[in-house]
């Protein structure tokens, strides 16, 4: 079965279904291709920052999910080793409108606020893509055309790739695979249905090279993660009652009770074990991350460690700019047959600097709040009087307020 859309996005998660609905929100329709047969869900919570909660409002969803979730003030860092406890103020930004607070939200919750705003058959569930090509039709115009598992064939003017870590569009693109950082984490959704009666905010451990923090979303959740060098000695990420065993005797092990009680609480199908991947920073300015009608957004075009919290923040911001590049673009649609592609371009130029440092710190900032790596090697030492000193008390806060500021051009999508 052969089908022609004029825009087709590669991925219905985060990335992908707020850029349909940021083109929707200009007057585009998108076909987005998921490969689940449902909605995803992987990922349990993420960390929604004021940059987040602009690009929300220019989606318009913001109201949606402010409700559900409390803005969060404050994190405690206490140091297992040593005992020392450091606290983290975490201020708002504010605007003409409001003051917008960072707030932790249930992935499926997001997932479901931007799919309620999409048309029916917009999301096309259980499309699995299999192969890209592009193809130059008897009008001389181009198009990529992409195969899927269920044989059907579509041939679209453009393609977003919002297919994740392992992109197959950013692999087309030859875009470089992305990197280990050495580091794994095992994630967790806690669910108390009667309540958990924990104050609101955030407690991270640390220990030797290992980093834990739970994270109250809400009064009946607290979303949970251990962060280590270690890998597993066998494959138990797929037995839920084995993984968390491994981290209440291995990998957290001598971890505050309280911390523990939050592991026991986990809703099984929440759990996670995954190698914590980014890409080379200087791939992404330098690399090819757009040719023709064919780009990436969110994780296939900067996957980043999850140290600062922005992998779901930026995807959110790739929408609105990308959103608004074709919007301004079709400007001249009348007099240039090659707008789209321009506006392709510009959205990559608009935004490969920006997420290339936040790549880049988002690695230092996990190297260096988890001890360098928790040996005694000189730079291990090194990086823990550098955390305990200078990183927690200093950079980043600064850091934030780095990333934060200005977050009002992702306003608005026009």
């Amino acid at each position: 079965m052969m089908i022609q859309e004029e825009i087709v996005i590669v991925g219905g998660g985060i990335a992908g279904l707020a850029t349909a609905l940021a083109l929707k929100r200009v007057g585009f329709q998108a076909r987005v291709l998921e490969r689940d047969p449902g909605l995803r869900a992987g990922g349990s919570a993420l960390t929604l920052a004021p940059n987040a909660w602009f690009a929300l409002r220019a989606l318009g969803i913001d109201d949606k999910l402010k409700p559900l979730y409390q803005p969060i003030q404050e994190s405690l860092v206490t140091n297992l080793d040593s005992g020392a406890i450091q606290e983290a103020k975490f201020a708002g930004t504010k605007d003409n409108r409001s003051e917008l607070h960072k707030r932790y939200s249930c992935v499926k919750a997001l997932l479901e606020a931007l799919a309620e705003e999409l048309a029916p058959d917009a999301i096309r569930f259980s499309s699995k893509l299999i192969s890209i090509k592009s193809e130059t039709l008897q009008d001389s115009s181009k198009v990529t055309v992409l195969h899927l598992d269920d044989g059907t064939v579509i041939q679209a003017k453009v393609v977003i790739g919002c297919d994740g870590v392992h992109s197959a569009v950013a692999q087309w693109l030859g875009l470089s695979q992305p990197l280990n950082s050495g580091r794994w984490a095992v994630r967790g959704l806690a669910v108390y249905p009667e309540g958990h009666g924990l104050d609101h905010g955030v407690k991270q451990y640390l220990s030797g090279g290992t980093r834990a923090g739970a994270l109250t979303i809400n009064s009946k959740e607290i979303y949970w993660f251990v962060v280590t060098y270690s890998s597993l000695e066998r494959d138990i990420s797929t037995n839920p009652e084995l993984l968390l065993e491994e981290v209440s005797k291995n990998l957290a092990k001598g971890f505050p009770s309280e911390f523990l009680n939050v592991v026991k609480h986990t809703d099984r199908s929440s759990l996670s074990w995954v190698p914590l991947l980014f890409r080379a920073p200087w791939n992404i300015p330098f690399g090819n991350a757009y040719s023709g009608g064919v780009t990436v957004a969110g994780d296939a075009m900067h996957p980043m460690t999850p140290d600062l919290g922005q992998g779901g923040c930026s995807a959110l911001e790739d929408a609105v700019v990308l959103a608004r590049c074709v919007s301004q673009a079709h400007l001249t649609a009348a007099t240039d047959r090659h707008w789209l592609e321009k506006a392709l371009k510009r959205y990559v130029e608009a935004r490969r600097w920006r997420v290339t440092w936040l790549v880049a710190g988002a690695w230092f900032a996990g190297w260096v709040q988890q001890g360098g790596g928790g040996g005694e090697e000189w730079w291990s030492v090194l990086a823990r009087w550098f955390r305990d000193r200078f990183y927690y008390p200093f950079i980043l806060p600064r850091t934030r307020n780095l990333i934060w500021r200005n977050s009002w051009r992702f306003d608005s999508i026009r």
